[in-house]
């Protein structure tokens, strides 16, 4: 049926579909995982990285970008795209600082880019961006944190935990099980991290962290900083491994005492029977 409606971004498949949209987003969950965590005065942005080549320059790699001083982006999905989406929001910030004297909000402009977005899926000759979006930051004179997602089709939404790209399912149902509301700051980088190590199986080397602690304050960890994290959680799980082999062991030992005791006194079990009447 898809081979019929595929080849027009403007033609609607007898049941609802727009394939080309879909396309796109099946491009974003080949992409390399972002994860994001708002936590009580904190926000977080995690990402994979791609292995770089031996010759490549790893400083031209970035999966995490400044839209203005107070507002980051972290995608997931094809890189050139993202790449021309950002340069068009940058130019928003700076405009719109430049007409009203003020930067501007987190939704603002994440509403901007998701209609940006929803532009490229109703008009001919042109295709949608492959890419779904994670921008975080703090509004003026505001210090609760902003999260918020965009995906190919212009659908924006706010989240207190999300993520995008491949096995993006994965690391949102984890996420769903251990994000609290008042996480402090090492709690959400540690939350974020263990949200990607679902996923990333090369470790610390492969992840890039950033934090936005207030307005304008954004700070970059280091791979040092992320292998401390990352080997702290690995002694994390190995102690829950411990005790729950322990619990096992201690649940195994009292069946086989019980059923010990049973085998040694057979009539135990017929102990309690009452005698025939008249006796």
């Amino acid at each position: 049926m898809s081979r019929s409606y595929d080849r027009a971004l403007t033609v609607f498949s007898p049941d609802g579909h727009l394939f080309q949209v879909e396309y796109a987003a099946e491009a974003v969950r080949k992409g390399t995982c972002a994860v994001g965590v708002r936590g009580k005065d904190v926000v977080v942005l995690g990402v994979e990285k791609k292995s770089v080549l031996q010759l490549q320059d790893p400083r031209t790699v970035r999966k995490v970008v400044m839209l203005d001083d107070h507002i980051s982006l972290a995608f997931a999905g094809l890189t050139a795209d993202g790449r021309v989406l950002i340069d068009k929001a940058r130019i928003e910030c700076q405009s719109h600082r430049l007409t009203v004297e003020d930067p501007v909000s987190v939704e603002y402009i994440t509403r901007y880019i998701a209609g940006i977005q929803q532009r490229y899926t109703q008009s001919g000759g042109v295709r949608p961006f492959g890419i779904s979006t994670l921008i975080i930051g703090f509004d003026p004179d505001d210090t609760r944190p902003r999260l918020y997602q965009t995906e190919p089709s212009g659908i924006y939404n706010a989240w207190k935990a999300c993520a995008v790209g491949r096995s993006s399912k994965t690391v949102r149902e984890f996420l769903e099980k251990n994000h609290k509301d008042d996480l402090g700051r090492d709690e959400t980088i540690k939350l974020t991290i263990k949200s990607l190590l679902e996923v990333v199986q090369t470790g610390a080397k492969n992840i890039e962290i950033s934090v936005m602690e207030s307005y304008g304050k954004v700070t970059n960890l280091g791979l040092a900083e992320i292998e401390a994290i990352v080997a702290e959680i690995e002694r994390e799980k190995e102690q829950d491994a411990e005790r729950k082999r322990n619990r096992q062991a201690a649940t195994a030992a009292g069946q086989a005492a019980m059923l010990q005791r049973v085998g040694d006194n057979p009539i135990a079990a017929g102990s309690g029977t009452s005698t025939p009447g008249g006796q």
